[in-house]
């Protein structure tokens, strides 16, 4: 499964954890493998059950958590932490579900005035706290879906009778998640369940309608109640975000800045790097009144405009940054190990309907290499590009079947 998928919620009806987890299997989910990803943390406590419904004459799909077990112990975010990190989910399923109920944890001790780690779901609700958010992230797995956004939310309004008594709408939990959020009334009652805007917020990359995509799959779930007139229901719109002749959907960032120190330039471009750019680069440019500077700009999915955009304020001392949506077009890239002077270096490919059209060895790997030999670097570069050649590794050759994704 691909795991370049983009997953879009749709919560502009409100959004629950069992809602979520209904649209990820009406998308093609497997339930049984949610089922045994729920099992790794709480094995025979919940059974998960599917079925059709029908919400204001839209057709979606309901996920109900049955409790196996009678005696269910009051849990504490730090009692759900040890049960995901000695669970043996896949890494990814762990990170997000440990992600989620951290959101939560936080958001509930803010309201509730303790500290996150002694924060309790309590005794039924735990159950389904985790198998909506357990089975949510490994739904997501199952879907191959790398990265996420969601539209704005329906939190509802008026007044709900909780564990703690009668509680406005939105409630505490879901304000103090929905911080930073688009959010809209969208109607009477309680539309948003903590857990259902905790996924979003833990997992959610930006808040955004309907990105460019080439859809792959539609799932929508349903809530619990049938009201007339407004279809309770979560969509969630799956699909890549390279379509065939169109290129991937980027952003372009910009800045141009005159008084940051020069030496700090390294490490702002490694840092804007390691926080998800696809670029980032440099351009000398004379500003008003003649004074030296540069422009900063940065290539980025659209997911991750955001972060970076709060990235560049942070590192550098620019009032404002410039956003413009493009089209990137990149051709495939693969690596294939060659020996070089009894060592290994990874060559990237590009390559086309099979076929190489590129080649060139990572120069990192050049570099290491060039100072376990002592040699220049210059020298390691020019036995990699042969060692390369004698491979086979050469424009219109075919690219070899050891290659792994780039």
């Amino acid at each position: 499964m691909t795991d370049h998928r983009h997953a879009w919620i749709d919560a502009s009806a409100g959004v629950a954890g069992d809602m979520l987890l209904g649209a990820l299997v009406d998308a093609g989910a497997d339930l049984r493998a949610v089922q045994r990803a729920v099992d790794l943390v709480v094995p025979g406590a919940v059974r998960l059950r599917s079925a059709p419904a029908t919400r204001a004459g839209l057709r979606a799909l309901h996920i109900r958590v049955e409790p196996l077990v009678d005696d269910v112990p009051r849990r504490t975010w730090r009692d759900i932490r040890g049960l995901l990190d000695g669970s043996g989910l896949p890494e990814r399923v762990r990170d997000r579900s440990t992600a989620v109920f951290a959101r939560l944890a936080e958001a509930e001790a803010y309201v509730h005035g303790i500290a996150a780690e002694d924060v309790h779901f309590h005794e039924v609700g735990a159950l389904d706290s985790i198998a909506d958010v357990v089975g949510v992230c490994a739904a997501l797995e199952e879907l191959g879906v790398g990265t996420l956004s969601a539209g704005e939310v329906a939190v509802g309004s008026g007044r709900v009778r909780t564990a703690h008594g009668e509680l406005p709408v939105p409630v505490p939990a879901v304000t103090r998640l929905a911080l930073g959020w688009r959010v809209r009334s969208g109607g009477p009652g309680e539309l948003a369940t903590p857990t259902g805007v905790a996924v979003i917020r833990a997992l959610a990359e930006t808040c955004e309608e309907l990105p460019s995509l080439r859809i792959e799959a539609v799932g929508t779930g349903a809530g619990n109640r049938d009201t007339p007139g407004r279809a309770n229901v979560v969509r969630v719109v799956l699909g890549s975000t390279a379509a065939d002749g169109l290129g991937e959907p980027a952003v372009l960032l910009e800045a141009n800045i005159d008084d940051l120190d020069p030496r700090l330039w390294p490490g702002v471009l490694a840092g804007l790097l390691d926080c998800g750019a696809a670029d980032a680069w440099l351009v000398p440019i004379v500003m008003k009144k003649g004074r030296p500077a540069h422009t900063l700009s940065v290539l980025c999915h659209p997911g991750r405009a955001a972060a970076l955009r709060d990235r560049i304020f942070r590192d550098t001392s620019t009032l404002g940054v410039r956003e413009g949506e493009l089209r990137k077009h990149a051709l495939a890239r693969a690596f294939v190990d060659v020996a070089v002077a009894g060592d290994t270096v990874a060559v990237k490919v590009g390559h086309d309907r099979g076929l190489i059209t590129h080649v060139m060895p990572e120069f990192d790997d050049v570099a290491a290499l060039a100072r376990r030999l002592g040699r220049p670097e210059r020298s390691a570069l020019t036995e990699a590009v042969a060692a390369a050649a004698a491979a086979g590794l050469v424009p219109g050759a075919p690219l070899p079947r050891e290659a792994r994704p780039g």
